[in-house]
């Protein structure tokens, strides 16, 4: 009810609207929906090579091969051991994803609770002779699945959110088996052949919220960890605050 008040590209649908929108649907599996109208997708890649760029304009040096080894504090600055050189820095910004609470560790910091949570996707091939690729993105009102054009495929997945231990995650035969399901149950689509399967870590605490600021007990130590499945959409703001927060104290 919040959303009505606040916006107006937000509306209610029927089930016949629904439908309208996505044919696919069971008529028995939609009783009503809601439309947000002004919803975009984003391009990760561009956004992600962006920012790398507007990096490297600025001056900033990337080593994405270069692992930390040692992290330690030394005369009020930190000596990071990475990619076999030592730097030098009066702060450390804790960026590491679901390794954030290892990189913590390093350093002397209390963990924050981060639980990475693996989430599955899967790409297949639409209805022939039905313009698929018009449809909004679609999602259940339980989160057990959702969906929506890619690529002039379709891209599905069972919005799950199995904990596991920091790592370079794949897709599971189980989450893949479940993503099928789910959508075929709620919808007419016939999933004869996966084309594309892949898997991501979203990382949490348990509020849910991003963990954003300096440690408050280890000086220098910027947290900004725990953006769960909102890291590319809130990225922009996020970083603009993190940036303000670290070097002013600087």
């Amino acid at each position: 009810e919040a959303g009505w008040e606040h916006t107006d590209t937000i509306q209610r649908l029927t089930a016949v609207e629904v439908r309208d929108r996505v044919p696919a649907l069971r008529e028995d599996y939609v009783a009503a929906g809601v439309l947000e109208s002004n919803a975009m997708d984003i391009d990760v890649n561009a956004l992600h090579q962006g920012f790398l760029r507007g990096a490297r304009t600025k001056g900033a040096q990337l080593r994405p091969d270069a692992r930390v080894k040692t992290l330690e504090r030394r005369n009020n600055a930190w000596l990071v051991h990475a990619g076999g050189c030592d730097i030098v820095a009066k702060v450390v910004i804790n960026a590491a994803g679901a390794w954030c609470d290892q990189l913590a560790e390093m350093a002397g910091a209390e963990r924050v609770g981060l639980v990475p949570k693996r989430r599955t996707a899967i790409l297949f091939q639409g209805p022939v002779h039905i313009p698929f690729c018009e449809w909004p993105a679609f999602i259940d009102a339980d989160e057990e699945f959702y969906a929506r054009p890619e690529s002039g495929a379709l891209m599905g997945s069972p919005a799950d959110e199995t904990p596991m231990e920091p790592c370079d995650v794949q897709p599971e035969e189980l989450d893949i088996a479940i993503a099928v399901d789910r959508l075929q149950r709620a919808t007419t689509l016939e999933i004869k052949h996966i084309s594309r399967s892949w898997a991501g870590l979203r990382s949490f605490v348990a509020d849910k919220s991003p963990v954003v600021g300096f440690d408050p007990q280890i000086e220098g130590f910027f947290w900004l960890a725990g953006q769960g499945g909102y890291g590319i959409q809130t990225a922009p703001s996020i970083g603009r605050v993190s940036a303000a927060l670290a070097v002013s104290d600087v």
